[in-house]
């Protein structure tokens, strides 16, 4: 089996190579190869044993559309089984760098799923190919979310999701892959860096918490939020991979199960796992529109997902740990 993985040197595509190097079956096959797409090569060593698999990287970058249509012809020759499409440019980015986000997150999609049309025309396998979308597709919401929500972006990076998730669903339909889209929420906890994600300080509250350096949050200690470990999205991606295609609708998009809490919650979780005075480390100054994108979810009902054999982290302490280890 040959596993595609795009973005591969950020924080999910990082993590998820080391995932599938240490266990290298994908729907009880063996990991023969993977090959690593970005800018930049992924910090990814090979194991040592006998049986790892063959690692390449390629490095690409996916705005240039000379690099898109070398990736195409590159996929021809060398055809893949399974992609997982992370590359993007995520929501503050979006908004700053237009052209970038369209071409990265809109374009650079098509000319995967092309590529795939013509490795399937070429009498190669038609790929599965899992699409890393995002809660961003629901915009603001005001009710609770279940399979029947309609998809409302409010930024641009929702409505480039909503674009992706449209072309899964379209190339699977006419068999040029077999597409799932998965609607990932906040993932914890993301290194310090400048992604340009307005949801940083989501990870950044945990991490300065626990080792007991103070925080100024800018929501409300009520605002509620969605979020998952970074473990627990890995293991998502890789069950979506290997989840029958019958268990997916027919737009080709689920919403995982994730955990719904309070920032004030997180708070005390941090507390309880780590042994600190968490609450008095904790300034608390709402920012009106960022409190607004991220601090006003609703309850999920991910009944679709959780039939597909999706799972959650279970409980806040357990979030945590599982994201304070990785993060």
């Amino acid at each position: 089996m040959h596993v595609l993985i795009t973005g591969a040197a950020g924080f999910i595509g990082q993590a998820l190579a080391h995932q599938l190097l240490r266990q290298p079956m994908v729907e009880a096959r063996p990991l023969t190869r993977l090959s690593l797409l970005d800018r930049t090569p992924a910090a990814v060593a090979v194991p040592s044993a006998a049986t790892a698999p063959t690692l390449q990287h390629w490095p690409c970058d996916l705005s240039d559309p000379k690099a898109q249509a070398a990736l195409a012809h590159r996929l021809a020759e060398d055809p893949v089984d399974l992609v997982f499409h992370l590359a993007s440019v995520p929501g503050g980015s979006a908004e700053q760098q237009v052209v970038l986000a369209r071409q990265v997150n809109i374009d650079a999609t098509a000319v995967l799923l092309e590529a795939a049309q013509a490795q399937v025309q070429a009498g190669g396998p038609v790929p599965v190919f899992v699409f890393a979308s995002s809660i961003a597709v629901y915009g603001s919401l005001l009710a609770p979310v279940d399979d029947a929500t309609p998809l409302r972006p409010v930024m641009s990076y929702g409505m480039h999701k909503v674009v992706g998730e449209l072309l899964v669903a379209d190339f699977s339909r006419r068999g040029a892959v077999c597409g799932r889209s998965l609607r990932l929420p906040g993932v914890l906890a993301r290194p310090p860096a400048p992604t340009g994600q307005l949801s940083a300080f989501l990870s950044d509250l945990p991490r300065a918490l626990a080792a007991g350096r103070p925080f100024v949050c800018p929501t409300s200690p009520q605002a509620r939020t969605w979020a998952s470990s970074l473990p627990c999205v890995v293991a998502q991606l890789l069950h979506a991979a290997g989840t029958p295609a019958a268990a997916w609708p027919a737009g080709r998009a689920l919403m995982p199960p994730t955990l719904h809490f309070s920032l004030g919650e997180m708070v005390d979780a941090v507390a309880e796992v780590h042994q600190v005075p968490a609450a008095a480390l904790v300034r608390w100054a709402p920012d009106e529109r960022i409190e607004a994108l991220f601090g006003r979810f609703p309850p999920l009902q991910a009944s679709a997902a959780r039939a597909a054999g999706f799972v959650d982290d279970g409980d806040l302490p357990t979030l945590l740990r599982r994201a304070l280890a990785t993060g």
